[in-house]
C-alpha cells in the first residue's frame, strides 16, 4: 500500500531516503500560531506564514487600528492596542489558485510566548566564527527556502557578537564598553541595527545573546553589573529575544542555592518586563535548582532543563534522547508564557560542538532518527530552533523541519507538554492533549530493529473509535476500536493524531 509522500524519495549518499511531509498546494496554505501574546502599546511585527505560489494578496478583518497589514508581503506592522483585551482576527491568502482564512487571536496583556518561540540559531553552524554576514544569509535563507512559510520567525546572534577582552584578534579587541558604559560590537558586527533592520524588513525577529557573568561562555563581554545598560541598548537596536546563558556567573554565584541561581534571571527578569518593546528571555542555564519549577516567576519564557545538546553523549542511542527523556519529565511546568527548552534542532548540515572548527557536515543521524527528534521536540512544546546552516539546507532536512501538521501540535493554542504514556528500554509513548480535543502520541522504537509498538485508549485514558491520522504523511489511517498498533522502524517513530468522533 503506497501512502501519499511514500512515492516521493530523496537520494542521500548510497540510500533513498522518504520524504513523507506531502508537498506544498499550490493554493494559499496560512500556517503559524492561533494565538499571540503582545504588551500593551509594544512594537508590533508579524508576518503571516503562509504556503502557496506567490504572489499572494493578504487581507485582515477586524485587525486593530493601531496595526497595519502589507497586503502583498503579508507583514503586520504598528504597535498594539494601549490596552488589555483580546482581538480575534480573520487573516485570509487569496491568489491565482484558491484562498485560505483563519482566525489569529492577538492578546494584549502582561504574556507573551503564548506559543513555542520558533527559528534558528547560529551557534551550532559558526561558534565563535559567526559574523553579520552570517547572520544576514541566514534571514535571507529562512525567506527563500519557505521556513517562513511555516511560522519559523526568529533569528539568534549566539555567543561572540560582543568584543573580547585580551584577544589577540583585531577583529575582536578593542573596548569592551564605550564611555557610557554601553557595550560594544565587535568588528565582525560593525552595524547592529542595520542588520536587525535587515531582519525586521523580512518581517522576521532578531536575537542576541549575553551572560549575566562578567564573561560569555567564550570568554566575550558579559552583561555583569551592566544588566540594565545592556537590556536598554538591545532594545534601542530593537532585538526581540535574549538568550542569557549562566556561563561566568558561577563565580559571582555565592552559593548554588536557588536563591542565588535565581537571582540573575530575576534580574533581568525584571528589567526587560520595564522595556518599551517585548523581548522573549530564554534563559539558558542548564537545568540548575529546578529552574522549570521558578523560570516563568523569573520572567522567562523558556528555559534550558539540560546541558547543551551538542555534547550529549550518544551511548546505544544518540545524544538527543537522553535529552529529550529528561525533559519529558517536566511536561507540567510547560505552558502559554513558558516552555520547557531541551536545546536546538541539529539536523541537516551542521557543526561539531566537541571540534568546532572541524567545520559542518550531514548529521550523522539517520533519517528515522531525525523523523524521531523533530516528532519529540513538537510533543513536547519545545522551542523549535534549527541550528544548522540555512544556506545548506536540502529536501530532507526542509521536509522534517517544515511539516505544518507536526508543526500544529507544536503550536497548539492549549499549550500541553506532552506526558510520558510508557518508557522501557525497547519503548517510549508521548501524548499531547490538543485544543480541538484529539490527542497526539508519539510511538518511538528505541531499538536497533523494526518493532511492533500498541497502545491502547485504556493506556491513554480514551474511549469511543477516534480517527487515526498519520501525521507526517498527513493521511487518515481509519478508526480504531480499543487500541492502535503499528511496525516501527529502527530508531523510528510514528506519530499518529487521535481524532474524537465528536472533533471529526
Amino acid at each position: 500500500m503506497i501512502l501519499p509522500g511514500m512515492a516521493h524519495m530523496y537520494a542521500t549518499g548510497q540510500q533513498a531516503t522518504e520524504i513523507r511531509t506531502p508537498k506544498a498546494a499550490d493554493a494559499p496554505r496560512i500556517h503559524g500560531p492561533e494565538i499571540y501574546g503582545v504588551r500593551p502599546g509594544h512594537p508590533f511585527l508579524y508576518r503571516i506564514p503562509c504556503t502557496g505560489i506567490r504572489p499572494i494578496r493578504f487581507s485582515a478583518r477586524h485587525l486593530p487600528a493601531s496595526l497595519k497589514l502589507n497586503r502583498r508581503t503579508g507583514i503586520i506592522t504598528g504597535k498594539a492596542p494601549g490596552k488589555y483585551g483580546e482581538f480575534a482576527v480573520e487573516l485570509k491568502a487569496e491568489s491565482a489558485y484558491g484562498e485560505d482564512s483563519r482566525i489569529f487571536k492577538i492578546v494584549v496583556g502582561d504574556t507573551i510566548g503564548l506559543t513555542p518561540q520558533m527559528g534558528w540559531n547560529d551557534w551550532y553552524t559558526f561558534y565563535s566564527h559567526v559574523t553579520a554576514e552570517d547572520i544576514r544569509n541566514a534571514a535571507d535563507a529562512m525567506i527563500a527556502s519557505g521556513m517562513a512559510d511555516f511560522g519559523y520567525q526568529y533569528v539568534d546572534i549566539d555567543d561572540c557578537w560582543a568584543r573580547e577582552p585580551g584577544s589577540g584578534d583585531p577583529q575582536l579587541s578593542g573596548p569592551a564598553r564605550d564611555a557610557q558604559g554601553d557595550i560594544l560590537p565587535n568588528a565582525r558586527f560593525p552595524d547592529m541595527p542595520n542588520l536587525v533592520n535587515h531582519i525586521h524588513s523580512l518581517g522576521l525577529k532578531a536575537g542576541i545573546y549575553s551572560s549575566p557573568g562578567p564573561f560569555t561562555c567564550a570568554h566575550f563581554e558579559g552583561s555583569y553589573r551592566h544588566e540594565a545598560a545592556d537590556a536598554r541598548r538591545f532594545a534601542q537596536w530593537g532585538f526581540d529575544l535574549l538568550k542569557y546563558d549562566w556561563c561566568s556567573y558561577g563565580q559571582i554565584a555565592k552559593d548554588e542555592t536557588r536563591t542565588s541561581l535565581q537571582a540573575p534571571y530575576r534580574k533581568m527578569g525584571g528589567i526587560i518586563a520595564g522595556l518599551d518593546r517585548d523581548v522573549v528571555l530564554n534563559m539558558c542555564q542548564y537545568g540548575m535548582g529546578d529552574v522549570w519549577r521558578w523560570g516563568r516567576q523569573a520572567g522567562g519564557n523558556s528555559w534550558r532543563t539540560t546541558g547543551d545538546l551538542g555534547l550529549a553523549k550518544d551511548n546505544s542511542l544518540p545524544g538527543f534522547y537522553s535529552i529529550g527523556f529528561a525533559n519529558a519529565e517536566h511536561n507540567l511546568y510547560a505552558g502559554p508564557g513558558g516552555w520547557n527548552d531541551p536545546d536546538y534542532i541539529l539536523i541537516g548540515t551542521v557543526g561539531d560542538a566537541r571540534h568546532q572548527d572541524s567545520g559542518v557536515r550531514q548529521t550523522q543521524l539517520t533519517p528515522e532518527e531525525q523523523y524521531s527528534y523533530m516528532s519529540m521536540w513538537s510533543l513536547m512544546a519545545a522551542p523549535l530552533f534549527f541550528s544548522g546552516d540555512m544556506t545548506k539546507l536540502d529536501p530532507f532536512t526542509r521536509n522534517v523541519l517544515c511539516n505544518a501538521e507536526v508543526i500544529d501540535i507544536d503550536q497548539d493554542p492549549l499549550g500541553k507538554q506532552a506526558g510520558v504514556v510508557r518508557k522501557t528500554s525497547a519503548e517510549f509513548i508521548l501524548a499531547k492533549p490538543l485544543e480541538d480535543g484529539s490527542l497526539a502520541v508519539g510511538l518511538f522504537n528505541l531499538t536497533t530493529s523494526p518493532r511492533a509498538i500498541r497502545v491502547n485508549w485504556s493506556d491513554l485514558g480514551i474511549s469511543g473509535q477516534p480517527m487515526v491520522r498519520d501525521v507526517w504523511r498527513q493521511h487518515d489511517l481509519g478508526s480504531f476500536a480499543t487500541a492502535y498498533s503499528t511496525k516501527v522502524p529502527a530508531h523510528g517513530v510514528d506519530l499518529v493524531r487521535l481524532v474524537p468522533k465528536e472533533a471529526q
